[in-house]
């Protein structure tokens, strides 16, 4: 998902002097700029996994070069502020656990069944899955705009489907697709209990570390098939070498993604930042037309507006319900969900 935003700890940077504003321009490109490169992570990973490799190692292979990559700017972050590790080891773990080796591995195993923007679409259902949830557990009923947003959500996931026309959706690939929405919703649960002490990049860095670590247990259990290919990929008219489209998912939509995240999230604050990240399905789905000739039928796109259209609602009632002060009352586990969301 994530879209996707990495961990603000900034305000919003939307002040009244025009030095403000430029600030406020300029951290709206840098947002764009990073949905647009986080929306390459599924074609390029297509283009890998239809050569013959699986999604454990695709995943494997990018959360490992990623992390090494990140490790040199985490490292300069933590001079002098080494013991927040300590302090900070528990939010790392599900970092890694859950918001990068989990929703990274069911996203790509949906990718491999699916197309690359019905994929995305199932893991953005996340926030509805957060509120219906709340709903249950709460006993408390949501605010009509959340209740509004849910069901368009719910409705754009039928379309999505197409249970009755010609496009034939992988079931097996739903449910990987949801099952990265789940595990997206239960990370957002979990980083609003965590303090947010410790440096973005350090996060990042360290998430991706662990997520890599877990990868390569797994893998030596057997549990986990890992298999690569050094055929050649198609990416739009072209034909590349293996090592293209790895790199281009390492650097461009991980590193590269990862840092102009935070830059933004940083300037804009998280919440603008995480409505802009919703613009990844968008990004995805161009670039999966482009490099991969994959373009969702009619209703499935019809589907996809309502689904981020009814994302937008449930946050922009959020957004409301802060300002009215009784955020924490109804659904506060998603304002600081926004903060942190893991790596598409």
């Amino acid at each position: 998902m994530s879209p996707a935003t990495a961990t603000a700890t900034a305000p919003a940077a939307a002040g009244a002097s025009p030095e403000a504003s430029g600030f406020l321009a300029s951290g709206l490109g840098i947002a764009l700029f990073s949905s647009a490169v986080f929306g390459l992570s599924g074609s390029f990973a297509k283009s890998l996994l239809e050569t013959g490799w699986t999604p454990g190692a695709a995943v494997t292979a990018r959360l490992t070069a990623a992390a090494l990559i990140l490790a040199i700017p985490a490292v300069l972050a933590l001079r002098g502020r080494w013991s927040q590790l300590p302090s900070n080891w528990v939010t790392i773990v599900l970092f890694g656990l859950i918001g990068v080796a989990a929703c990274q591995l069911f996203y790509f195993n949906a990718v491999a069944r699916l197309s690359v923007g019905v994929a995305l679409l199932l893991e953005y259902l996340a926030p509805v899955l957060i509120v219906l949830w709340l709903w249950v557990a709460s006993r408390k009923r949501p605010r009509p705009l959340t209740i509004a947003g849910t069901l368009l959500s719910l409705g754009g996931l039928i379309l999505v489907l197409d249970l009755t026309g010609s496009v034939k959706v992988d079931a097996v690939g739903v449910f990987w697709g949801l099952a990265a929405a789940v595990c997206l919703a239960m990370y957002f649960f979990i980083t609003a209990k965590q303090n947010d002490t410790l440096p973005p990049i350090v996060l990042a860095s360290g998430g991706l570390l662990v997520g890599a670590a877990v990868m390569w247990l797994t893998a030596a259990t057997g549990l986990l098939p890992m298999a690569i290919s050094t055929a050649d990929t198609e990416l739009g008219p072209w034909t590349t070498p293996w090592w293209v489209p790895l790199g281009g998912l390492v650097l461009l939509a991980t590193v590269l993604a990862y840092v102009s995240g935070i830059v933004a999230a940083r300037a804009l604050g998280s919440k603008v930042a995480s409505f802009i990240s919703l613009t990844e399905v968008l990004f995805a789905v161009i670039w999966a037309w482009l490099l991969l000739g994959e373009l969702p039928g009619p209703i499935q796109l019809l589907g996809g507006v309502l689904i981020v259209g009814g994302v937008l609602f449930v946050r922009l009632d959020e957004l409301r319900g802060a300002k009215a002060g009784d955020q924490a009352k109804v659904n506060g586990p998603l304002d600081h969900a926004n903060d942190v969301e893991p790596v598409p």
